[in-house]
């Protein structure tokens, strides 16, 4: 099955659709990327490549990598997300079906991310190919674009609104990413199937500790760790409102690893309300987590409170069930409710800290034992449900599905 796989993020920058495409090729697909150029999340294009730069890049891998131009994200303020945003798809549509002339595909496969308009160069690409076009949604527009503020115009909304159904109609499959999402989903999708297709777990965190030490050695103590993304979504104030309820516990810190827009803001409120107990060690390569999160007594998520929210599952829920540690999710819907089922930690309200430090002097108070059993079940329910090769098997069969039956 050959596959055209468009992303505007993509290798080096860190996401799991890296994964999806070396598990695609190891069960026999051949697979090719669209993309941009790499500058996420610094908002700096990364050494060796150029904003105007286009042209074909071999991975080490095997496999071809198309990139076009586009305008760095910047500092991530709105004009510059736009003009990032912006330049993909024109540079995806112009460019894209020039760099891949004479190239025949069965699927186009979109990975999408906020925002959701990079689909747009795949239905014009799937088109001239003549493939069959596959959305893997993982956020839901214009949702999402009013719960972060982002868009607060009701008309422009609605009108973001058109362009997202104008999207899903014209796909052959929609695939989302939770459950939750299959009823908004299915509601703009028109005559589009719409089915459901978990993230895997990203390989790097999948592996075994790496030898020698670990990039990041903790303190002793009950270690919560934060790994990923500091951004708004993230309920970060939260995190620092249950750090200040903590203190008088001295053994147990908050370590968040990782970066984004909220970074800075962070470093600030940490030094102006002096909690010694939270660690901002910044950010790791991929490869490094496991040797740091082996180390972890308990791994932290949270999401601010929200409508749109509840319906999500943070991509680092997986990584965290692969870890085999004990999980402590400061969420609601969704994402919860994975946790509980898996039976691999604890869940607490959003955005409520009292709850939170609640939810870790609960686990750090448990015997080692019970902890242990908490991140054994996280690993039975990650392979069983977010294993990259199983889900690499399973989105085949849902690519074969569509090419055999059209239109589902």
């Amino acid at each position: 099955m050959r596959i055209l796989v468009l992303s505007q993020y993509y290798w080096p920058e860190s996401f799991c659709i890296n994964e999806v495409v070396q598990s695609l090729r190891r069960i026999g697909c051949h697979v090719t990327v669209l993309t941009g150029q790499p500058n996420y999340p610094k908002g700096e294009v990364f050494d060796g490549y150029r904003a105007a730069g286009f042209g074909v890049q071999q991975h080490e891998a095997g496999y071809s990598i198309y990139r076009v131009p586009l305008v760095p994200r910047g500092r991530g303020r709105a004009l510059g997300l736009a003009a990032n945003y912006l330049s993909f798809v024109l540079g995806a549509s112009l460019l894209g079906p020039w760099l891949l002339r004479k190239q025949r595909f069965d699927v186009v496969f979109v990975y999408a991310p906020s925002p959701i308009i990079q689909a747009i160069p795949a239905v014009w690409l799937a088109f001239i190919k003549r493939a069959k076009l596959v959305t893997w949604v993982q956020d839901l527009w214009p949702q999402s674009l009013e719960a972060t503020g982002f868009v607060r115009n009701r008309r422009a909304l609605a009108l973001v609104g058109v362009l997202v159904r104008w999207i899903y109609r014209r796909c052959d499959l929609l695939l989302v990413q939770s459950q939750a999402f299959v009823s908004p989903v299915r509601a703009m999708a028109g005559n589009t199937p719409v089915a459901y297709h978990p993230n895997p777990g990203e390989l790097a965190f999948n592996q075994s500790q790496p030898p020698g030490p670990p990039a990041l050695v903790l303190e002793p103590g009950f270690n919560v760790v934060f790994a990923g993304n500091l951004g708004t979504v993230q309920a970060l104030g939260t995190l620092l409102d249950a750090a200040e309820l903590l203190q008088s516990h001295a053994d147990v810190r908050l370590v968040l690893v990782g970066s984004g827009s909220r970074s800075e803001w962070l470093r600030q409120e940490v030094a102006r309300r002096q909690l010694g107990n939270v660690q901002l060690p910044g950010r790791f390569a991929p490869e490094a987590m496991p040797g740091i999160l082996a180390q972890a007594s308990a791994l932290l998520v949270s999401l601010v409170r929200s409508p749109i929210m509840n319906l999500t599952v943070p991509s680092k829920v997986q990584a965290y069930l692969a870890a085999g540690k004990p999980i402590i999710a400061s969420l609601d819907g969704e994402g919860a409710r994975v946790l509980e089922e898996s039976g691999a930690g604890v869940s607490c309200p959003a955005e409520d800290a009292a709850a939170l430090a609640h939810a870790v002097l609960r686990l750090r108070a448990m015997p080692s034992d019970e902890l242990q059993r908490m991140g054994e079940s996280g690993q039975i329910y990650y392979k069983k449900n977010f294993d990259p090769a199983v889900l690499a098997t399973k989105l085949v069969r849902h690519f074969s599905e569509v090419l055999a039956g059209g239109r589902l």
